[in-house]
This record gives C-alpha cells, structure tokens and sequence, in this order.
C-alpha cells in the first residue's frame, strides 16, 4: 500500500487517467473527486461487500429452495 500525504487542492495520478483530488478536509472527513474515463468503475468497497453478501445469500436461499423443490417433487411421484 501506498501511504500518501496531501494538502486540500492536491491531486494524484493514478496511470494516465485518473485524477483523485482532495477538495476538503473537516476534521475526521476528507472530500475527494476522482476523475476518470467512464470505461472505469468507481465504487464505494462497503457498498461492493453488501452487493457481494447479498448475492451470496440470494444463491443460498436459491439452493434451499430447489432441495426442498427437489423433495416435493420426489415425494409427489411414490
């Protein structure tokens, strides 16, 4: 990782095309704009890591059901 120290209205360059910039620091929140070519995600991590364990539960609950499905189906022809 690399640890960086900026003042407010300094930038970074990430590659060629990304611009993170520091627009305000106040007190424990620093605002930051990124700027990048619309080809390139920016996504804030807790909302991917909710996305992520949402889609993991919604396949286990999927799973389940299909057993369950499978058992019906299974009990239905005896």
């Amino acid at each position: 990782m690399l640890i960086l120290s900026r003042k407010s209205h300094e930038s970074l360059l990430i590659g060629e095309d990304i611009e993170v910039t520091i627009l305000d620091i106040q007190g424990d929140k620093i605002r930051i704009g990124i700027s990048a070519p619309s080809n390139v995600s920016i996504v804030r991590k807790e909302i991917k890591e909710t996305a992520e364990a949402n889609q993991t539960a919604s396949e286990q609950v999927n799973k389940e059901k299909l057993k369950t499905l499978n058992q019906l189906i299974k009990n239905s022809n005896k």
